[in-house]
C-alpha cells in the first residue's frame, strides 16, 4: 500500500507541474513530432525557454545491455501483442485460465542469461523482474506512463511509472505494477506487486557513470489444483457449469507465493578518455567498473490441511518454504579504441544461501539437509568491435572456483547488406547446476524431500542460430540446440499410477542422453491499402532418446487487421481478427506444491483455434484497447487445456488503455 501511495503523488505532482502541449505533426503517427533534435533538457531549462521544441529522442529508454531506445506511442500491432499482463509478446506461450495463473511453453530456449542456478518456481515467476528486464531512463522533461487493463471478476492491473530528472546528468524512474485477477473458477485469484525505482547519473565531464535500480516485488496465487469432473462438467459443455464457480476442483484451501527483494548497483570511472579534435567522440579510453548486486527470495506453498493428491504428509497444516539469498560483487576494466574495439575484463564473487527452517530425517535414518550455501569465483570478458557494416559481440563468464557455475559464453555477428536486408548468427554454450529447487528441496509431504546437489551433474547447452531480417522478405530464425543432463520434473513410482494422482509421485530426473531441439521462425507481414495480414509461424523438432522434452511441432499466429486515420486524423483505429493454433502434443502438466510444470507423456492436449477480436484506438498520446478473447470458446468444443485439467479462459471482453503524460 505504501508503494501505491507513493507513485500516486509522484504522478499528482507530474500533472500538477503543467500540462503543456508537445508540438505535433500531422504527417507522424507517433503523437512527438522527429524533428529537429536537440539535446535534453532539464524542467529549469524548459520553464526558462518555451521556445525549445521538444523530439521524441528526448525521450530515450535504456535497456540493461545499455542499448537506447525512445519512447514509442505510436498504434501498431506488435503493440498489440504485448499489451498483456507480462507486456511481451506471449506467441510461445500458453496462458491459464485466470490472468497471471501460470503460463505453459509452446516453444522452448536454452541460452542462460546468468551463469547461476535461480530459486524455481519458475512456472509462477514470469512476472517476477529480473535484473535484466529492468530499464532506465534519460528524459528531458517529467514522464508518466499510465497502463491499466481490466481482469477476470473482481480485480485489474495497473501499471504505473514516472521518470524525471534533476539535471540534465541525473534521472529518475519510480514505477508501481499492481495486479488483482479473482478468476473464473474457484480459488485460482491471483495478486501481485512489482515496486521499482531506478537512478542514472553521467557526470559533466563524462568520466563517471552510475545506474542502481531497488525492486521489492512478490507474487501471490490460489491453487484449486485443477478440475475434478473435467469431462462431466467441462468437457461435456453442460448448460449447468458454464457458470464456472459451479464447476469442482481439488483444492479450496492452498495457494503459493513469491517475494523477493533487490538491490543494484553497476558503477564506472574513466582513468583515460581521449577524444578526436574536431568531434565528441571518444577515440581511447580506459575505465574501471564496479557491479554490486544482493537479492533476497523466497518460495513458500501453504495449505491449510494436507491432501491426498499429492501423497503422505507428515503434519496436516502445510507450510513449505525455501530462501535463497545472493550476494554478487564484480570488479573489472574496459578498454576502448575506435580501431580495436572495445575489450572488458573482470573478477566477480558470488555467494549464496540457500536454505529452509527444518531439517528432514527419512525412515532409513537418512538425513536430508536443511542448507545450501557456498562462495563462487569467476572471471567475466566482453568484447565489441564494428567494421563498417560488420558487428561481432561476445562475453565469456567462466568459474574459477565453486560447486554451481561452470560457464558460459556467447558470440554473435551481424551484417547488414543493405538498408532492406541484414544477416545475424549467435552462438552459445554454457553449463551450470540445476535451479536450487532441483538439487534440494523439503516439504511437509513425504515424496517431495530430496538431496540430489552431490547427484545431479551440470547442464550443458549450445546452441547455434541464424537469423535473416529483411523488409522485403520477412523475418526468418532457424536455431539448432543440443542439450546434455537435461533437468526436469516427473512423476516417478514403481508401481502404475492411477488418473490424476501424479502429483503424488513428482521428482527431479536427470536425463543422460543428449536431446537435440530445432527450432524455425518465420514472420512476415502483407499489407493491401489500409488492411494487413501479420503471420507468425513456428516449427519445432526434438530428437531423443527418452520423451522429456515435449513441445508442439507447429504453432502458428495469424491477425488480419484493418488500420486508418478517422475523424478528420483525430483518431487513428486498427481493428481485425487474430487466430492462434498449436498442434496437439503431450503438454507439460502443472504441480501446485513446487510452482513448476512436470513431464508427462499420458495425454495429448491441443490442436484447437484461439479465435480474438480486437479494435484498438489512438488519440494523441492515448492509446485504447478492446478485446473480445476466445470468442470461438462456445462454438468450437470444451477441449481447451492449458495442462491436463488446467482450461484456457472462456469467451471474455477485456479492455483497458496506455497513457503518456508529459509535464
Amino acid at each position: 500500500m505504501k508503494y501505491i501511495i507513493l507513485v500516486l503523488l509522484c504522478l499528482s505532482s507530474s500533472i500538477v507541474l503543467g500540462q503543456e502541449v508537445i508540438e505535433k505533426s500531422g504527417k507522424m503517427k507517433d503523437s512527438l513530432p522527429l524533428g529537429k533534435k536537440t539535446k535534453p533538457i532539464s524542467p529549469k531549462d524548459k520553464l526558462q525557454n518555451d521556445s525549445i521544441t521538444l523530439t521524441i529522442e528526448d525521450y530515450k529508454i535504456i535497456s540493461f545491455a545499455r542499448d537506447t531506445t525512445f519512447l514509442d506511442t505510436t498504434l501498431t500491432i506488435q503493440k498489440e501483442y504485448k499489451y498483456n499482463y507480462l507486456r511481451e509478446d506471449d506467441f510461445e506461450l500458453m496462458p491459464f485460465g485466470n490472468i497471471g495463473q501460470a503460463y505453459n511453453e509452446l516453444g522452448v530456449d536454452f541460452e542462460r542469461i546468468t551463469s547461476y542456478p535461480s530459486l524455481g518456481g519458475i512456472a509462477k515467476d514470469r512476472k517476477y523482474l529480473e535484473k535484466e528486464q529492468i530499464n532506465y531512463y534519460n528524459v528531458a522533461t517529467p514522464m508518466t506512463e499510465l497502463f491499466f487493463k481490466t481482469t477476470l471478476e473482481e480485480g485489474q492491473l495497473l501499471d504505473a511509472n514516472l521518470a524525471f530528472n534533476t539535471s540534465r546528468r541525473l534521472n529518475f524512474s519510480i514505477g508501481y505494477v499492481g495486479f488483482r485477477s479473482f478468476g473464473k473458477y474457484n480459488d485460482t485469484q491471483i495478486e501481485s506487486g512489482n515496486f521499482i525505482t531506478t537512478t542514472n547519473y553521467l557526470s559533466k565531464n563524462g568520466r563517471y557513470a552510475l545506474r542502481a535500480h531497488i525492486a521489492a516485488q512478490n507474487i501471490t496465487s490460489e491453487e484449486n489444483g485443477g478440475l475434478s469432473e473435467k469431462e462431466d462438467q467441462f468437457e461435456s459443455g453442460d448448460s449447468d457449469f458454464i457458470n464456472r464457480p459451479r464447476v469442482d476442483v481439488y483444492l479450496d484451501d492452498a495457494n503459493n507465493k513469491i517475494l523477493g527483494k533487490r538491490y543494484y548497483l553497476d558503477h564506472t570511472f574513466k582513468l583515460v578518455r581521449k577524444q578526436l579534435d574536431s568531434t565528441r567522440f571518444e577515440k581511447t579510453s580506459l575505465s574501471i567498473g564496479h557491479t554490486f548486486d544482493y537479492e533476497t527470495k523466497y518460495y513458500q506453498f501453504v495449505e491449510t490441511a494436507s491432501d491426498t493428491l499429492f501423497g503422505d504428509a507428515i503434519l496436516s497444516a502445510i507450510n513449505d518454504k525455501a530462501i535463497l539469498k545472493t550476494f554478487y560483487n564484480e570488479v573489472n576494466a574496459e578498454f576502448y579504441n575506435r580501431t580495436l574495439g572495445r575489450l572488458t575484463g573482470g573478477i566477480n564473487v558470488y555467494s549464496y544461501d540457500y536454505y529452509f527452517n527444518s531439517q528432514f530425517i527419512e525412515a532409513d535414518g537418512t538425513i536430508i539437509p536443511s542448507r545450501l550455501n557456498g562462495t563462487e569465483l569467476g572471471i567475466v570478458g566482453k568484447y565489441t568491435k564494428r567494421i563498417g557494416q560488420f558487428d561481432f559481440k561476445a562475453d565469456l563468464k567462466y568459474n574459477i572456483s565453486g560447486e554451481l557455475a561452470g560457464n558460459l559464453f556467447n558470440a554473435s555477428a551481424a551484417y547488414v547488406i543493405n538498408k532492406n536486408h541484414r544477416l545475424r548468427f549467435s552462438l552459445h554454450t554454457s553449463s551450470r547446476m540445476p535451479n536450487f529447487n532441483y538439487l534440494l528441496y523439503q516439504s511437509e509431504y513425504l515424496n517431495y524431500n530430496w538431496n540430489n546437489s552431490e547427484v545431479f551433474e551440470k547442464e550443458r547447452a549450445s546452441s547455434l542460430k541464424g537469423e535473416l531480417l529483411s523488409k522485403t522478405w520477412g523475418y526468418l530464425m532457424v536455431k539448432y540446440s543440443n542439450l546434455d543432463n537435461y533437468t526436469y520434473f516427473a512423476p516417478v513410482s514403481d508401481d502404475e499410477i492411477g488418473n490424476d494422482m501424479e502429483n503424488a509421485f513428482i521428482k527431479p530426473l536427470q536425463e543422460g542422453n543428449s536431446v537435440s531441439h530445432l527450432k524455425v521462425k518465420y514472420e512476415k507481414e502483407f499489407k493491401v491499402g489500409m488492411f494487413a495480414l501479420n503471420n507468425t509461424v513456428m516449427y519445432q523438432n526434438v530428437t531423443q532418446d527418452t520423451q522429456v522434452l515435449n513441445v508442439p511441432q507447429l504453432v502458428t499466429r495469424n491477425t488480419l487487421y484493418f488500420s486508418s486515420d478517422v475523424f478528420k486524423k483525430a483518431m487513428y483505429l486498427q481493428t481485425g481478427i487474430t487466430f492462434k493454433y498449436f498442434s496437439s502434443y503431450n503438454m507439460n502438466g502443472y504441480n501446485p506444491i513446487l510452482g513448476e510444470f512436470y513431464v508427462q507423456n499420458k495425454e495429448e492436449l491441443g490442436g484447437y483455434p484461439l479465435l480474438d477480436f480486437f479494435i484498438n484506438a489512438r488519440i494523441k498520446q492515448t492509446r485504447i484497447y478492446l478485446k473480445a478473447e476466445h470468442f470461438n470458446a462456445s462454438f468450437s468444443g470444451y477441449d481447451y487445456y492449458a495442462a491436463p485439467n488446467y482450461p484456457y479462459r472462456d469467451f471474455v471482453i477485456r479492455f483497458g488503455l496506455v497513457w503518456n503524460f508529459f509535464s
